[in-house]
Parts: structure tokens; sequence; C-alpha cells
């Protein structure tokens, strides 16, 4: 059984912030709103080299075989080795630090879902509006409990005629059987380097690219550290290419006990021993360290 969706309020927006908003800010907008944009959080070095060196990625990526997919769009993921300037936004200090605010307080760590680029071709239909996580074969959270953040990175300029991603302001409070049609969602127009935050429960989905070039975004999402990873992470890389990351990132991955007796190996050795080969000493504990 679905619910028809309440009317959204006239005057309804995306709230915005520039690049110097406190964090704690941000989270307070994400958390009322379920959406909030951070303009020109990255630098435009920092999005040429992206785009560099993502081209002949998504140049090799074969376009989505469904309609939520997209048949003309192409998602590339694993971004972390084929584009490593993505780091910098994976592992943005302001967006972890929102994301830690955001994300239910009682948690004891979280982790990185997924990275993808997103290259929207021209000509493509919007994609249904949907709630991401619904990936956890939908369980119906508490929606006092938030357990995912997603973010969208504009590598080009995000317009209402180029595809910008659609969000519904304020649906992250709404129990998942409500369902929103096109006209009740916005467009998250921003300028290249920007950056969209919104909640797992947020109703949105990617817009329809009515103008002659290819829209570029950069999905990377993260969740509570006791939820499966969208994005296999253990897979995606391999040891020898997580050691040679920043230990942040090491952590974001997965290879931190997610918490107390979750995600040890050898009996209670944190896996950031097994990266790091430390001598994990006369005793064994099952804590986070």
């Amino acid at each position: 059984m679905t619910t028809v969706a309440p009317d959204i309020a006239p005057g309804t927006s995306i709230p915005r912030c520039d690049r110097d908003t406190p964090a704690d800010e941000i989270s307070r907008l994400l958390a009322e709103h379920g959406a909030v944009i951070v303009e020109r959080l990255a630098d435009a070095d920092t999005c040429d080299r992206l785009a560099a060196e993502l081209a002949p990625w998504i140049d090799l990526t074969p376009p989505g075989g469904d309609a939520f997919s997209g048949f003309t769009t192409r998602r590339t993921g694993g971004l972390l080795t084929k584009a490593p300037s993505s780091a910098a936004l994976v592992a943005h200090p302001l967006v972890l630090d929102v994301v830690d605010r955001t994300l239910w307080p009682k948690k004891t760590t979280f982790q990185l879902h997924l990275t993808q680029s997103i290259a929207i071709g021209p000509g493509s239909p919007a994609q249904m509006l949907h709630r991401d996580h619904w990936c956890f074969d939908f369980f119906p959270f508490p929606r006092d409990v938030d357990v995912e953040v997603s973010t969208i990175w504009a590598l080009t300029d995000f317009t209402e005629a180029s595809g910008a991603t659609r969000v519904v302001p304020d649906s992250h409070r709404t129990a998942d059987d409500v369902r929103y049609t096109f006209e009740q969602s916005l467009p998250a127009e921003m300028p290249r380097g920007s950056v969209v935050l919104y909640l797992g429960s947020t109703v949105h989905g990617g817009g329809a690219n009515d103008s002659d070039a290819t829209r570029i975004g950069i999905n990377v999402d993260y969740v509570l550290g006791w939820l499966r990873q969208e994005e296999n992470q253990y897979l995606t890389y391999s040891l020898d290419e997580v050691r040679a990351m920043p230990e942040r990132v090491q952590r974001l991955l997965g290879y931190e006990v997610g918490a107390y007796a979750l995600g040890y190996v050898d009996g209670g050795r944190s896996p950031m021993e097994l990266l790091h080969g430390d001598d994990q000493g006369e005793s064994q504990s099952f804590a986070p360290r």
C-alpha cells in the first residue's frame, strides 16, 4: 500500500551554505530538511585533476542495463584507485565532520558505503525517485535513526537542464510508502566543485539531461559501521592498494572494527593490524582501536 505525499509548501528550497559554514550548522540543516548544498567546496585544481583521471574510465564504462541505472548513464565505481584525487572528496574533513554529527549518535563508527562517478548523457530521462536506504532490503528504519548520508559532488555545473540531482526537501521524515511525483522534487543546481548532501531517507533521483553535454557527478555515500556496504570495498581494492592509502581512508573502507566484536580478524585483532603488520602483543581485545 502506498500513501499520497503531502503537498510541498510554497517557497520550499534546498538550503545552501558556503565552504566556510561550520559543520554543526550544515548538519542542523541536513537533519532538518533532509538535504543541503555546500557551494564550491572542492577547488578548480582538484576538479580538473579528478576529471582528467576519470575520463578514460568513463569512456570504458558501459551504460546502465535498466531504466533505473539509466540506458545513457555510465556509473564508474572503485574511484580511489581509478581516480586517486577522489580521496580528497571521500575524506574531506568538513564532510566527514557533518556525517559524524548527522548519523545515529549512538554509533561507534561509520564507513564508506560506495564511490562512483555518474555520467548522465544527453537525452537521458529523469531517474525514478527513491530513497538510498532502500538498498538495505527495504528495512523500515525508525525515522529518528539516520543510518546513511549520501553526497553528490558536481564535477560539471549542475543545472536543471543538464540533469541536476532532484531532491524532495523534508521528505526524510515521511514513511517509506509515501510516494512523491517528479513535480514535487527540486533540482540541486550548483556550480562545479559544490556538493549536495542528503540523508538515506530523503527522496531524490537523477534529473533529465536535456542539454547537449554529459553531466558528471561524484557520488560518495557513508553508512553506520554495522551495516553492509553497497560497494564491496574488500574486493574492489587489493590489500596492497589499501596499504598505500591514507590511514583515514583505510578506516573508512572498513579496515577498522565497526563496533565491539564486529569485524575483527584472528580471534580479536583489528584489521588495521593486518594492514600494517603491527604486533598484536600478549593479549587481544574486541574493542575498536
